[in-house]
């Protein structure tokens, strides 16, 4: 079963009263809220507790700025929303290893979640990155990036997927609704990121 998930359809997203500072932010933000309605979130039910959410947005910057932002990886938390952590340690065979740390509120506590995933680099197509050991029972995605063109300008189409087998101790629905909410939060975030990042470099 596959459910489309749009910034309008989610109440949490718009409502004053959100856990997150952020969220507020966004939809205090018009220019924000507007990109935010335009980020695609798929849901599809892989199984009983097993569920892949995938999130799509265009952003009009060629596929290098973005993969530049994308493998900043420790500076990821300095504006990526609900993620405390994230740094580079060892590899056993010389791989890229990364430990992420995502806290936030959910149902009025702290939830926190770790996750030490291993990752593949395949320039300039797409990052695959999968958990080896963490607060998930299973916990492996994907960035995808693919160029487009409208006439002179370039830009890439972004995309997001994880696959997520929450722990019996985590209701499979509120993390379903939780991490839907965050991969359209990220992509927004990105977006910004890139169009910072680009609009800081000097014209050739």
């Amino acid at each position: 079963m596959i459910k489309e998930q749009n910034a309008t359809e989610n109440p949490d997203f718009q409502s004053p009263n959100d856990d997150t500072n952020l969220e507020g932010d966004l939809t205090a933000d018009a220019d924000i809220a507007a990109l935010a309605a335009k980020v695609e979130v798929q849901i599809q039910k892989i199984a009983e507790r097993q569920r892949q959410i995938s999130a799509k947005v265009q952003i009009p910057q060629p596929v290098e700025q973005i993969w530049k932002v994308l493998t900043d990886y420790e500076a990821l938390p300095d504006f990526l929303p609900n993620l405390a952590k994230s740094r580079l340690i060892e590899h056993p065979n010389g791989g890229i290893r990364l430990e992420q740390v995502g806290s936030q509120r959910l149902l009025n506590f702290n939830f926190s979640a770790r996750v030490v995933l291993d990752l593949e680099e395949c320039f300039p197509k797409e990052i695959n990155f999968r958990m080896v050991e963490g607060d998930f029972k299973g916990f492996s995605g994907s960035w995808c990036l693919e160029p487009y063109s409208l006439g002179e300008y370039v830009g890439t189409n972004l995309c997001y997927t994880i696959q997520v087998w929450p722990k019996l101790t985590m209701p499979v629905g509120i993390i379903e609704n939780r991490l839907s909410k965050d991969l359209r939060l990220n992509l927004v975030a990105i977006h910004q990121r890139v169009e910072e990042l680009a609009s800081k470099e000097p014209y050739v």
